[in-house]
């Protein structure tokens, strides 16, 4: 069985408060609020499969802020939605309906919002939707002042976009963990919302229901993606293991939970290493989370992933903020371990052309106290433990067999702070200037995402990825407290 892949991208501009979609004219009933004239919407199949497809939505809103919203559109040939995250959906016929989720309705002017879907198609003929309505109001991609406020989103993928929103350098608000919180709830409680989140072993969100990553069997080149088991939950690792019966299976996509679809697939060759890099065996990194099976992703040298055409992560000086729980005992001393923020050419293009989480046990450019490893920042062209290239006492050995690892940034202010990821806090090993060499202040962050790779594809190193997130804005370390806490209680290793 043959597995095609393609994309479709569409945008469309609301002007009036009728639906026009594939031939047909309907008011839409219940929006929120009126649309403020002016929105535009970026839809792309991600990947597409005999009898389905997945697809990612970006609503850019044009207008006047809403608190809520709802976009409507008619599919054109017989497509049926199967799976939907980040918001929730009801589909009559033709005639689809979706609606935000509790922690992104909320859209400034300027804005965007976005959600993933699976869904069904004829193996024929799958175009994209002819026409978007938000909010009661048709997306036209134009601005109008008449009529009552109404968003519009849109946001078509650039490789390097800003990020939707500006939080100031430390949000004044300090979120604590709540029942039925992800990471991503409670950074976007904290004024700093995900705009990357990865994981083949849960759900980010607390109402994600969608696809996790997928993978391809060796047997017949076939592929399938492995969600959750229930909305929040843990990945069905027991629909992998039965796609993958027998054979052996690779990891070929790691979702974006997000719903801006920076998904990372295979890395292709760069400044330093030709390619495309190697994908991870889906079942070489095995864990339980409180009892349930999951699996990571298990980085050998020359395995690599990668988006250089991304949504919304941070470029130039921009606030960021990201984490992500590794296995704390697998590492070697080869360049580089890193997730994060990279240069969208795959190349070397400067110092402070970089933001990644590094973690391993190389001292060409920089290293902390002990024999390591160690958390530092790849900030391109140097491994920084602190303020200092090279040495830097602060940064202390860390082994813990699940690693909360932290690097944030925002205007000559970055840290570094880590944790155990199955019990206690976070300590910050480096909260101060930017290094002190040329180079990184202002920095100029090109808003690429590796996972596994440097930022020229240096593909030298060793890790196991379990789950990772970035943000728009530098998050407090009250919120990254409360997401420590979350963590600890997902219940790695357990």
């Amino acid at each position: 069985m043959r597995f095609l892949q393609t994309r479709a991208a569409v945008a469309i501009t609301v002007t009036g408060g009728l639906i026009a979609a594939g031939g047909v004219i309907a008011a839409v009933g219940g929006p929120a609020q009126a649309a403020a004239a002016g929105c535009s919407v970026s839809y792309s199949v991600s990947s597409q499969w005999p009898g389905g497809f997945g697809a990612n939505v970006t609503i850019t809103n044009l207008g006047s802020p809403v608190t809520s919203w709802s976009l409507t559109w008619a599919f054109g040939a017989g497509q049926t939605i199967t799976q939907l995250w980040n918001g929730s959906y009801t589909q009559s016929g033709a005639q689809v309906t979706v609606v935000n989720a509790s922690y992104n309705g909320a859209v400034a002017t300027g804005g965007t919002a976005g959600f993933g879907f699976n869904a069904s198609w004829n193996n024929s003929s799958n175009p994209a939707p002819a026409a978007f309505s938000l909010n009661g109001v048709a997306c036209t991609g134009g601005v109008t002042t008449s009529g009552s406020p109404s968003p519009s989103p849109s946001a078509s993928r650039s490789a390097s976009p800003s990020p939707s929103s500006s939080p100031s350098a430390s949000p004044s608000s300090s979120p604590t963990q709540s029942a039925g919180q992800g990471p991503c709830d409670i950074y976007a409680a904290g004024g700093t919302p995900c705009v990357a989140a990865h994981s083949t072993t849960r759900a980010l969100y607390a109402s994600y229901n969608g696809s996790l990553y997928q993978v391809r069997r060796s047997s017949d080149n076939t592929t399938m993606n492995v969600g959750v088991v229930a909305a929040g939950g843990v990945a069905n690792a027991a629909a992998q293991d039965s796609f993958c019966s027998n054979t052996t299976c690779l990891i070929t996509i790691v979702y974006d939970q997000s719903g801006h679809g920076n998904n990372l697939t295979q890395a292709p060759a760069g400044g330093a290493a030709g390619g495309p890099d190697n994908l991870a065996n889906a079942t070489a990194a095995p864990t339980t989370l409180n009892g349930q099976k999951a699996y990571g992703v298990f980085v050998a040298p020359g395995t690599g992933y990668r988006d250089n055409s991304t949504s919304n992560i941070a470029t130039g000086d921009q606030p960021e903020g990201m984490y992500a729980i590794f296995d704390g005992t697998h590492y070697n001393g080869g360049c580089c371990f890193d997730y994060g923020n990279a240069e969208t050419s795959s190349t070397d293009t400067g110092n402070g052309h970089m933001e990644a989480i590094y973690f391993g046990t190389i001292k060409v450019w920089g290293y902390g106290s002990g024999n390591g490893p160690w958390v530092m920042a790849d900030m391109e062209n140097g491994l920084y433990s602190g303020v200092n290239a090279g040495f830097n006492s602060n940064d202390p050995t860390v082994s813990d067999r699940y690693l909360t690892a932290i690097v944030k940034g925002t205007a000559n202010l970055w840290s570094i702070r880590a944790g155990n990821a199955q019990s206690g806090g976070l300590s910050t090993f480096y909260s101060g200037a930017r290094p002190n060499v040329s180079g990184y202040n202002p920095m100029h962050k090109e808003g690429a995402i590796i996972l596994g790779t440097g930022g020229d594809n240096s593909k030298g190193s060793d890790g196991t990825f379990y789950e990772g997130v970035m943000t728009s804005g530098y998050p407090s370390d009250a919120t990254e407290n409360a997401v420590q806490a979350e963590i600890t209680a997902a219940g790695y290793g357990r």
